[in-house]
């Protein structure tokens, strides 16, 4: 696979996410924070966010999205800056650019798609924002998106307050699709020689998952179908989460021939009646039915109840709480990890798929602007001229 070198003014979530995935391939990530301004921290404000690891810009918030990447800062509100960075796209050939700042920006930091390609012909650009270009002044925050894609709608209990899902999943779903979009750019530059540009939409990405619901509208759906349902599924019953007498089991009973099995397991022998015997059937007695496993479930421990699904092939697995998943004997092994300058080993989330020669140990995350000079070096800028970009604050 040919080492890629990656270019990208990122901060927050969304877009480190996606240059993430390009690190685990083992490509060249260099990432462009601002140059300090005012009486604000300098860089990406993730820096600065949860506990201090090794120094004040690299805290436990800001470590896993951002290993295996290099740092640099430009002041591409200056035209001098965005001399630099458009020779440093020349110099380190750099094969793709990205940026996750507002679309009104683009053109005012000289990083619009347009000059861009003028630089360098067959560069693939992607940005993500939050509701895509048409909409160049909307900031794109994860929770917000949940609640403008019905995300939080569709979470909860249904007689509770909409709620977030417990992961960012917006900024990661958009992440994905820019690294879904330039492995498809990069195939298609491959036959045709031409460079792409990509525009992710936080707000079409979250939608793009709403295949359950949204489609129900033209169906004449009961408004049940597309709002909050706790732990149930909204068709297929019973399935939810399940108290036991030490602690929860999920189950979910996907068929009539699934709901037969598990009937035939002698502590669940007493649910069964002949109308449950269709899903249609167990749909009017819903509410009964979770009480009636619940009231089995309760009485023994996850484990015993884990062994008798696993007997009768019911779909079933524990609730475990983040250690236990770090734990889990099929993700132990493929945790990636970095190491802090001290030498801690630091565990974190594997890759989303195996790939050979896939890096799954990557650096400790750049200092700010820790590789300003390495990279100008490399553009061709003299010591002398570095200095004179810093005396001007146009680099720091």
């Amino acid at each position: 696979m040919k080492k890629r070198t990656v270019l990208s003014m990122e901060q927050a979530l969304s877009m480190p996410s996606a240059t993430l995935r390009f690190a685990q391939l083992g490509w060249r990530v260099i990432r462009i924070e601002a140059t300090p301004f005012g009486k604000g921290l300098p860089g990406d404000p993730n820096r600065y966010i949860g506990a201090n690891v090794v120094d004040d810009d690299r805290r436990t918030y800001f470590i896993a999205p951002n290993v295996g990447k290099e740092a640099i800062a430009l002041n591409l509100k200056d035209p001098e800056g965005q001399a630099v960075l458009h020779k440093i796209i020349q110099e380190l050939e750099v094969d793709v650019f990205c940026c996750n700042t507002l679309p009104s920006r683009y053109e005012a930091f000289g990083i619009d798609y347009g000059t861009l390609k003028g630089v360098k012909e067959d560069i693939i650009w992607a940005g993500v924002s939050a509701m895509g270009p048409e909409y160049p002044n909307v900031p794109g925050y994860d929770p917000a998106i949940q609640a403008m894609a019905g995300y939080m709608e569709l979470t909860g209990t249904a007689d509770g307050p909409p709620m977030l899902s417990g992961v960012p999943m917006i900024d990661l779903k958009a992440g994905d699709e820019v690294f879904a979009g330039v492995c498809l750019a990069l195939a298609e530059r491959a036959e045709t020689g031409k460079g792409t540009r990509i525009d992710v939409s936080m707000l079409q990405a979250a939608a793009s998952w709403l295949i359950t619901t949204l489609p129900l509208l033209d169906f004449d759906c009961d408004p049940s179908e597309i709002t909050r349902c706790g732990n149930e599924h909204r068709k297929f019953i019973p399935t939810n989460a399940y108290p036991t007498a030490d602690g929860f089991i999920y189950m979910a009973i996907g068929n009539d021939v699934q709901w037969k099995r598990l009937s035939e397991i002698p502590k669940f022998a007493s649910i069964a009646n002949e109308v449950r015997g269709t899903n249609d059937g167990r749909h009017k007695e819903r509410e009964s039915i979770h009480k009636d496993v619940a009231a089995v479930t309760i009485q023994y421990e996850t484990k015993e109840i884990a062994a008798d699904f696993a007997a009768a092939t019911i779909p079933h697995a524990p609730i475990h709480d983040i250690p236990q998943v770090s734990n889990l004997g099929a993700l132990r092994d493929k945790l990636t990890k970095t190491a802090t300058p001290e030498g801690k080993t630091i565990r974190m989330q594997p890759p989303a798929v195996d790939i050979v020669g896939g890096k799954t140990e990557l650096s400790f995350p750049a200092k700010y602007s820790q590789h300003t000079n390495e990279v100008l070096s490399q553009a061709g800028y003299s010591d002398e001229q570095r200095k004179d970009l810093l005396s001007r604050g146009v680099i720091a």
